[in-house]
């Protein structure tokens, strides 16, 4: 029996890299957004806030990234994913950290996954093109 397994994750440089990738994308096209990193596990590994960003979305950028970690898909296919299932998508949405809106993409590389990004404090598309930025920065797979 194997007590162990080696897991890979998201390394500190490259969160810190695509932390700062997508608050450029966001100050590219004028707005002010919080970004946070998430490790596979949905600890967050880095995280940065622009000034005149809302307070309010750090926690949502940070439970963003635990959520698309977590789950593997991003926050935006949440009500696709329960669609049909009324209990799955009250009880879903009622559970702290938890997501069910666009701004929240999984870090994979090759695959794998290794870490979550979330973006908030502008709109649902907005987030995830700063998303993505953050994921191309660093060479990660790219999923809408």
């Amino acid at each position: 029996m194997k007590v162990a397994v080696p897991q890979s994750t998201v390394s500190w440089e490259a969160a810190h890299a695509a932390v700062a990738a997508a608050v450029r994308h966001a100050e590219a096209l004028g707005l002010r957004v919080n970004v946070g990193v998430a490790d596979a596990a949905g600890n967050l590994v880095a995280f940065l806030r622009m000034p005149g960003a809302f307070p309010q979305s750090i926690d949502i950028a940070i439970d963003k990234a635990y959520t698309a970690a977590g789950f593997g898909f991003p926050t935006g296919q949440w009500m696709d994913v329960v669609a049909g299932n009324e209990g799955m998508k009250l009880g879903f949405s009622a559970r702290p950290r938890l997501v069910v809106f666009g701004g929240g993409l999984p870090i994979r590389v090759a695959g794998e996954l290794i870490g979550g990004i979330g973006v908030s404090g502008a709109s649902e598309e907005q987030d995830g093109a700063c998303a993505r930025a953050g994921l191309a920065a660093i060479g990660a797979d790219i999923q809408d």
